[in-house]
């Protein structure tokens, strides 16, 4: 069921939810110092291709640079990408085979405002030590 939902999911939202956070990726790159914030997003860009059978989990090691690095992600990046996530759920939420990725997408919202101190992980071991 997870590919199934998965495959629906790239195909109605995933790629160009993926674009999206790629193209963030691309331009946080540009400088050395916001290369950090160029690995998460192409990190989340992965997950918003395949998210069914995995999840957001925090990441114990993090600490207060995470916490300064996600309020600088916040008002440059966040915003427009969870924005994104937001219309892009209000939209597949109008059908009734949409309603899961919808729920799917505002689900992502939390990771694309602050990606910073979290870790992806399969489903089947959310608490793995890594």
């Amino acid at each position: 069921m997870k590919t199934l939902l998965n495959l629906i999911w790239l195909v109605l939202a995933g790629f160009w939810l993926a674009v999206g956070y790629a193209i963030a990726g691309i331009i946080c790159c540009v400088l050395i110092v916001t290369i950090p914030f160029g690995i998460a997003s192409f990190r989340i860009a992965g997950f918003t291709l395949w998210p069914f059978g995995r999840t957001v989990v925090d990441k114990p090691s993090a600490g207060a640079g995470a916490l300064i690095g996600n309020l600088i992600w916040i008002i440059f990046a966040g915003w427009w990408l969870a924005l994104g996530h937001l219309t892009t759920g209000i939209a597949l939420c109008l059908t009734i085979i949409g309603i899961p990725l919808g729920i799917a997408n505002f689900k992502l919202i939390p990771v694309s405002l602050l990606p910073l101190g979290k870790e992806i992980v399969r489903t089947d071991q959310p608490f793995a030590v890594r």
